[in-house]
């Protein structure tokens, strides 16, 4: 999959203020400052598709963007070790949530770790409250430019034993576009089968 035309469409903190579910949606979630929306501007071919920041807890609210008019990419507040008030972390993660068991054109998170990361109890939790809902993942290990190579697949290894049997991540880096086109071509298939699956339903 080739992605040749990205906007930013709104952003939104509850479903009322979701723009109109008439596309299948790719949601990113992480841990703050995991590089969300880098991955994102990477995918897209675009430098300030999404805003990044080196402050955590940059990204506040849902934003939607429209990729090829064929799809929505949701960048979603991150969690875990932002310094913002408890009170505005708790209406991320109810904002969270509400996205993520309500939206039905949700059809994929891309769930994003940092390599140099162990899971922590957070992302674990996350992940845990996916597979209750049976909502598909995929794995994307960022940052993989600050390991060498054998560093890189050390970590993998370790973090898929983590997350759980027969679990598989992709290594990326905003810097050198490793992973990229893997991403896309994850998110294409899935999105074959999706189609399919409703056809025959």
């Amino acid at each position: 999959m080739k992605i040749t035309r990205a906007e930013f469409i709104k952003s939104a903190r509850w479903p009322r203020q979701y723009p109109p579910a008439t596309m299948p949606e790719i949601a990113f979630v992480g841990r703050s400052n995991v590089g969300k929306s880098s991955l994102i501007n990477a995918l897209a071919g675009r430098k300030n598709l999404a805003k990044t920041s080196n402050t955590p807890g940059r990204t506040q609210l849902i934003n939607f963007f429209a990729i090829n008019e064929k799809m929505f990419f949701v960048d979603l507040p991150g969690y875990g070790f932002a310094k913002v008030p408890l009170s505005v972390k708790k209406d991320w993660g109810k904002m969270i949530e509400t996205y993520l068991r309500e939206r039905r054109s949700l059809c994929l998170v891309v769930f994003i770790l940092d390599i140099r990361r162990d899971p922590r109890e957070d992302d674990l939790s996350l992940l845990n409250w996916l597979e209750h809902y049976r909502i598909p993942c995929l794995y994307v290990l960022t940052k993989s430019d600050k390991l060498s190579g054998n560093q890189a697949n050390t970590r993998q290894r370790a973090i898929e034993k983590a997350l759980g049997p027969s679990s598989r991540a992709v290594l990326f880096s905003a810097k050198t576009k490793k992973g990229k086109d893997e991403v896309l071509q994850f998110i294409d298939e899935h999105l074959k089968t999706v189609f399919k699956k409703i056809l025959t339903d």
